[in-house]
């Protein structure tokens, strides 16, 4: 089972996931302490904890399918939040449908969710990039990506570099586009912002930047669509019959190659005489 813990506030703790933690054989652990205080703050005792992490998640594959094959009952936590989503467990995963075993999601707590549903971007269609590569030419490959992409895009970030990254947008985007900062989500401090990407940086120099950051940048807006004149629409089909096409064919074509529709290029020459609709020649 794959179970969802609080990215901040106890309280979001589903009480499936509680039965599901406590009837666990084993839990298995992103950091098996932080876990710990966890489960005894709210009453949960496991049978037995292990730690699975992004170091030793390879190693742990054998081991977690061993117990399956014996029919054993394991959950999989991160320190907050769903694992396999920018925390260890994708690979383990994998690993268990290859070998013909069942994954159960126990769904909840998610960082990328909260902060897409208050940011108020979007109509349904997002991105999410986790976290971004630290330097180089991936870095500025994923940065490429995401000020292009037209949905928006939901970034983690750690404290100490919410400053530079806010930085690089201000420099590949329009200092107007949107974006959304949320800190600290469902905890004591928890704050969002909304404002336009052009001197969002200043608001959090790194020196004194605290808590767990997500970003949510607007997506890109597409450029206003320019329809040729008419009369160049006209010449454009008449050079095309004229060479031998047929009128619908050299329409159809007309039509891709400006981006309109047909129907736009039919309006702009206008219908055959004697036709009764110019959609049907």
């Amino acid at each position: 089972m794959l179970v969802a813990t609080p990215i901040g506030n106890v309280g979001d703790l589903s009480p499936r996931a509680v039965e599901a933690l406590g009837s666990a054989d084993v839990v298995y652990c992103e950091d098996t302490r932080h876990s710990g205080q966890l489960f005894a703050r709210l009453g949960i005792r496991p049978a037995r904890l292990a730690s699975l992490h992004e170091h030793n998640e390879a190693e742990r594959v054998r081991e977690v399918l061993a117990l399956l094959a014996e029919g054993q009952t394991v959950a999989l936590v991160t320190d907050a939040g769903t694992p396999a989503i920018s925390d260890p467990g994708s690979r383990l995963v994998a690993a268990v449908h290859e070998a013909g075993g069942r994954v159960s999601p126990v769904p909840g707590p998610s960082a990328c969710i909260a902060a897409m549903g208050v940011s108020g971007l979007g109509d349904g269609r997002w991105r999410f990039e986790g976290f971004l590569p630290r330097k180089g030419r991936e870095r500025r490959a994923r940065l490429a990506e995401v000020v292009s992409a037209t949905v928006p895009s939901v970034i983690y970030e750690a404290p100490s570099r919410v400053e530079a990254l806010l930085s690089e947008l201000e420099t590949l985007c329009d200092e107007k586009r949107s974006v959304v900062v949320c800190r600290e989500l469902t905890k004591l401090h928890e704050e969002v912002w909304r404002g336009a990407i052009g001197g969002s940086s200043q608001r959090w120099p790194a020196q004194s930047a605290r808590g767990e950051f997500v970003i949510v940048l607007d997506g890109a807006r597409l450029p206003d669509r320019v329809v040729p004149p008419k009369a160049e629409l006209g010449e454009a089909v008449q050079g095309l019959v004229a060479a031998g096409s047929t009128r619908r064919d050299a329409v159809a074509e007309v039509a891709l190659r400006a981006g309109i529709s047909r129907r736009e290029v039919y309006d702009a020459v206008g219908p055959r005489a004697g036709s009764r609709s110019a959609e049907g020649l």
